[in-house]
């Protein structure tokens, strides 16, 4: 973390099931309206549903658990669960994939308790309304203060403050910016989770430069235009839909999304 002056709000100020403050709409707000009670019967949070062109419809379906980690063994479980709920629901129109992944290091903020929990890390944003004219915005988080995030913004005149207060309800995306610093304490805090200690308890010695560079590598061929591996602690399960065909001369009924093979991938 660096050495500054954060807002005064801490995660511990926050409740496990507090709700989201940036939100989708459209098709997107429908799919996160049905998959949003499933993952939170199954102990789980909704981060982000986002709906692409990509190979066809892809619906990707972000959660975590309260303490921001989800492992393999999770994410498998909550495709499962999701899965038929999306069938009977049919939110899409047509066939679609589904992916269901964890946030990943350099992640969304979506809640109050995620803005306070990585402060002190450079963050983008891109406003749904407008701050006095401008959308985008990066800089270094220092926190929340009420309903606002507290940026520290870079390049700033003398004469004018540095800080610019955000009200989260009107970001519409917030993103963290892949840094060695954001690695390193993502890592140290995914370690605390595995071994159940504090994150506190553990120091930067406790990752290695090795740790580091390979979730840097996996963060790097996850960027690059070909398919590749997914980024460490980015566990895609991803199920191709299909039509059901009748026999010849039926009449065409209500599509069905029972059909989906599902794969799971993981890098470290």
């Amino acid at each position: 973390m660096s050495d500054i002056d954060t807002a005064p709000t801490t995660t511990a100020e926050f409740p496990a099931d507090e709700p989201r403050l940036i939100i989708e709409t459209g098709p997107a707000a429908r799919v996160a309206a049905i998959v949003g009670p499933v993952l939170d019967g199954l102990g789980f949070r909704l981060v982000r549903v986002r709906i692409s062109g990509t190979n066809g419809v892809t619906v990707q379906i972000m959660a975590e658990r309260p303490d921001g980690g989800f492992g393999i063994d999770e994410c498998e479980a909550a495709s499962r669960a999701i899965s038929p709920v999306l069938d009977v629901e049919d939110p899409i129109a047509g066939a679609y994939h589904l992916e269901m992944s964890s946030p990943g290091i350099d992640r969304p903020l979506v809640r109050l308790g995620d803005f306070a929990r990585w402060a002190g890390h450079e963050l983008k944003i891109e406003m749904a309304v407008p701050l006095d004219g401008r959308k985008r915005f990066r800089g270094l988080l220092l926190g929340v203060e009420g309903q606002e995030a507290i940026l520290r913004l870079p390049d700033v005149p003398a004469d004018q403050s540095d800080r610019v207060r955000l009200p989260i309800a009107d970001i519409g995306e917030a993103r963290l910016v892949m840094t060695e610093a954001l690695i390193r304490d993502a890592l140290r805090r995914d370690k605390a989770a595995r071994e159940g200690v504090d994150a506190d308890d553990l120091g930067d010695d406790d990752i290695s430069d090795e740790e580091i560079a390979e979730a840097a590598r996996s963060a790097s061929d996850e960027a690059a235009p070909a398919p590749r591996a997914p980024i460490a602690k980015k566990m895609p399960v991803r199920g191709q839909l299909k039509k059901v065909k009748g026999p010849p001369g039926a009449k065409p009924g209500k599509k069905s999304n029972a059909k989906r093979k599902s794969t799971v991938k993981e890098t470290h």
